[in-house]
């Protein structure tokens, strides 16, 4: 099947995709966004988190059928150009990016908490990105980085 699919404010799409492939392997293999991480395929991490239809999704659980004629952001659609998204500024400030391959559903997840909760608590915060599963960083980094940005700045 020929995918349309408006990506980060762009109108993209591509020919021969299977209904049945993964929106996330769409994105990274199809159309070279590769910011979305491929780890778990089934759910649990949070890795691939995008937005669709602006509702944070997993990827790799959305057939890319699905997302046809739908509007899709990801990590690499919240920076404007070479500007990051003051989330994705905080989480190199604070530190927060250690291997990285969970840095993207994170920023995703937390960027869409903060759309929704300004000035969330920690209890909001924890809750926001209990999805997302990180084994380098302890997560103490990544709340400050989201308080940060809550606060009005970056880390």
């Amino acid at each position: 099947m020929r995918l349309n699919v408006t990506i980060n404010g762009e109108n993209r799409q591509t020919d021969d995709v299977w209904e049945g492939e993964s929106l996330l392997y769409v994105l990274r293999e199809r159309l070279g966004l590769p910011g979305s991480k491929n780890a778990c395929e089934q759910g649990e991490c949070g890795s691939c988190t995008v937005y669709l239809d602006d509702v944070p999704v997993c990827a790799c659980l959305v057939a890319a059928g699905q997302a046809e004629g739908r509007v899709v952001r990801t990590v690499e659609g919240l920076a404007d150009g070479d500007t990051l998204d003051p989330v994705q500024q905080s989480f190199v400030d604070a530190g927060a990016v250690q291997c990285g391959f969970c840095t993207p559903g994170l920023v995703v997840a937390a960027h869409d908490l903060l759309n929704r909760v300004p000035d969330p608590s920690d209890e909001e915060i924890r809750e926001a990105l209990a999805g997302n599963l990180c084994r380098c960083t302890g997560y103490e980094k990544i709340l400050d980085a989201v308080r940060a940005v809550a606060k009005g700045g970056v880390a």
